[in-house]
């Protein structure tokens, strides 16, 4: 009997599908690691709460009716439910309660949740990939077909250079030797760094200390940088200056948002059971930067990890797209969520 149950254990916990497990008086008794990572808290801080400790709903109407049918004892399955956890997160799911009688006659209430939200991600973190994959092919082919030229441009204008009789003249060759300097940087930029990562054990926070120096210097005081650090990361198998090039791109952004003031804060956490792409990892790092900006306009919202895209005038559009390849090249991602007053970029990695 007791290898059935530590079976019954392994499988709920291995479950992708959040499980709660209610009493008759609605208090939580049960809830699986897919549950802590949907409610972002450990089970020992929620076992003890209730039902309406933990989910909320639009309406105090809405809430009676939701225990009540709870407790009538019928099961009954909801779909594209929006419900408000207890910490103010808002998800879409769909969700079973089922009721659960035992030889007592004692009822306890087996609930079931599904995040709409979370499948919906992983579909469109996909085509984020394989679209930034197509892209680079792309830019890689025009990139080719545009240094040739601009080294036989730059050679040409050296050459021309060498003949010209007068300074002033000379200066005409040095615009074309520039202008085409700038151009293969421009270019270089674009498609990223080249060769492999050079991979060693590092502290992730060690990282964000430096991020946030650098900040610190090039925005002064009138920007406030804040830590909300997670002391329980072990160390990343990470490439250390791809890593800082591509929070502080990220970091950049957020001050260049914000204009003279406002607030940024670096967070880091642990979520367990993560899917990137087609990979499933068990642990994975969390790394936010956070800042209460106007938020990303929103007809580039869906693009902005694609090089040239922009919203402001004087931006190059490149920033987000090298720290996207960046962090791809450590099989991890990065992600955005922004509305006026919040926007946060999410750096996802693997922990080994």
């Amino acid at each position: 009997m007791t290898k059935q149950l530590e079976l019954q254990k392994r499988v709920l916990e291995g479950m992708s599908t959040v499980v709660l497990l209610f009493d008759a008086d609605l208090i939580l008794s049960y809830i699986n690691p897919a549950g802590e990572m949907l409610f972002e808290q450990s089970a020992r801080k929620m076992l003890g709460l209730t039902y309406v400790d933990l989910i909320q709903h639009r309406d105090e109407i809405s809430l009676n009716k939701w225990v009540d049918d709870i407790k009538s004892g019928q099961s009954f399955t909801r779909h594209e439910v929006p419900l408000v956890l207890f910490h103010e997160k808002e998800v879409t799911v769909n969700l079973t309660i089922l009721p659960l009688i035992d030889n007592e006659d004692k009822t306890d209430y087996l609930l079931e949740i599904f995040p709409v939200d979370r499948w919906l991600r992983i579909t469109r973190d996909e085509h984020r990939v394989e679209q930034q994959e197509v892209t680079q092919e792309i830019l890689r082919g025009l990139a080719h077909e545009i240094k040739n030229p601009l080294g036989g441009l730059r050679g040409a204008a050296q050459l021309l250079e060498r003949e010209l009789p007068s300074k002033e003249l000379k200066e005409y060759t040095q615009v074309i030797i520039s202008e085409a300097d700038r151009l293969k940087a421009l270019v270089n930029r674009i498609l990223g760094p080249a060769g492999l990562p050079k991979i060693k054990e590092i502290n992730i926070h060690e990282i964000l200390e430096r991020v946030r120096s650098l900040i610190k210097i090039e925005v002064g005081d009138g920007i406030q940088l804040h830590r909300d650090y997670d002391p329980s990361i072990p160390e990343l198998n990470v490439d250390p200056d791809m890593l800082i090039q591509a929070l502080l791109n990220i970091a950049r952004n957020a001050c260049e948002a914000l204009g003279k003031e406002g607030n940024i804060t670096f967070k880091t956490r642990v979520v367990r059971k993560y899917t990137i792409g087609h990979q499933r990892h068990k642990l994975v790092a969390c790394i936010g930067v956070i800042d209460d900006g106007p938020g990303i306009p929103a007809d580039i919202k869906d693009k902005i990890f694609f090089p040239m895209v922009t919203g402001r005038a004087e931006g190059s559009g490149l920033g987000l797209a090298i720290s996207q390849s960046l962090i791809q090249q450590h099989d991890g991602l990065i992600e955005c969520h922004s509305e006026p007053g919040k926007t946060v970029f999410s750096v996802i990695l693997p922990i080994n």
